[in-house]
């Protein structure tokens, strides 16, 4: 299996196992929070998670907490979960870009209306 086909799978895995994780495992998460992306170092050794939450500010920022918290149990987790030589070190990195995408639609539907 070439390594680009590899890295693709743990990717998708990757994506797979934590969105169960913070589900199933991960306590104290408020509003709803999705994984957005993965991307995976060409060695598998490094992982950033990119995940949203969708909430009022004050869940976003209790939701974040616990996930920065919770870092090293979601990695044991993963760890316990996946079959890989090494379990990367995880990164979590908020992403925004689905609630920002809501608000061009939201105003591209008022000018359409003759509301702005």
């Amino acid at each position: 299996m070439s390594s680009s086909l590899r890295n693709e799978r743990v990717r998708k895995e990757l994506m797979r196992e934590i969105s169960d994780i913070l589900r199933t495992e991960i306590r104290g998460l408020v509003g709803v929070v999705s994984i957005t992306d993965v991307e995976v170092s060409h060695d598998n050794s490094f992982a950033k998670i990119f995940y949203s939450i969708f909430g009022s500010d004050e869940q976003k920022n209790k939701s974040k907490e616990v996930i920065e918290q919770s870092v090293s149990k979601i990695r044991y987790e993963v760890g316990r979960r996946i079959r890989l030589r090494l379990t990367p070190e995880l990164r979590f990195i908020p992403d925004d870009s689905i609630e920002r995408g809501a608000r061009v639609t939201e105003l591209i539907n008022k000018i359409s209306r003759g509301e702005v």
